[in-house]
């Protein structure tokens, strides 16, 4: 089991103004909404492999992702094995949005690609859905691309042979990157697809030797996104469409 890491809050350096661009959701809202939200707001660093909850928890905190921070949501089986069930990074939100903010947890949520989030104690959020609803209608925009991911993901997991299956999570994590180099191990891929590694280590090799990626330690850079494109499934391509349908556009900086 994943070892529970600690999560410190972040600084914000000189008399910058919280990055909250840096987000979708919070760069959608207006300046009123917005206000409400922000005496509540803590940026903290994410490190990889933290465990925000598990399975049974109560979620006491929302995160909401910057940047190229990355969360996935995993099914954890009896005899301990995990398996992605959605990703979440600066589109969206993990705790509190789906089941607007009831608890247990049914899965674990697990940092993959580290970095920055902003957190908020899950019941400040739910009473300001309430006083707000272009907040609350936001966050159901939000769970409804969330539920649409993991319908994608469940489905490209069933049909869809290993090498388009790791083209598919590459493309969501480079959309997140803003092109800088992904910041993630061949063993944490592996784990997130339910294969054995020497396996992400095989599709890897004939990626580099195709010049669509190359490997570096704990990073991998995307070197020709046509061509991971064209390695994909359709996936990546039906759940960014539902993204842009729902979610306010946005343009990263």
């Amino acid at each position: 089991m994943t070892a529970f890491a600690r999560i410190t809050r972040s600084t914000v350096e000189g008399d910058a103004a919280p990055p909250y661009a840096s987000n979708r959701l919070l760069a959608a809202l207006r300046s009123e909404a917005m206000t409400a939200l922000a005496p509540y707001l803590v940026l903290v660093d994410l490190p990889a492999d933290a465990v925000l909850f598990d399975a049974g928890d109560d979620v006491e905190h929302t995160y909401l992702p910057c940047g190229p921070t990355q969360v996935s949501l995993l099914v954890v089986t009896s005899d301990g094995q995990e398996i992605e069930a959605a990703s979440i990074g600066f589109e969206g939100a993990i705790g509190g949005v789906v089941s607007a903010g009831f608890k247990p947890a049914y899965g674990r949520a697990v940092v993959r690609v580290p970095g920055h989030a902003f957190c908020i104690p899950t019941a400040r959020l739910e009473e300001i859905k309430t006083q707000y609803p272009i907040i609350a209608d936001l966050f159901d925009r939000a769970a409804d691309v969330f539920i649409a991911q993991m319908m994608q993901v469940a489905a490209c997991n069933a049909l869809h042979p290993i090498e388009q299956r790791t083209c598919r999570w590459l493309l969501f994590a480079h959309d997140r990157s803003g092109n800088e180099p992904i910041r993630l191990t061949q063993e944490t891929l592996a784990q997130m697809l339910g294969v054995q590694r020497t396996t992400i280590s095989a599709v890897a090799r004939v990626l580099q030797d195709a010049g669509v990626i190359h490997i570096g330690r704990g990073r991998v850079e995307i070197l020709d996104r046509p061509a991971l494109e064209k390695r994909a499934c359709e996936c990546h391509d039906a759940v960014e469409a539902h993204f842009k349908r729902v979610l306010p556009k946005f343009e990263r900086d």
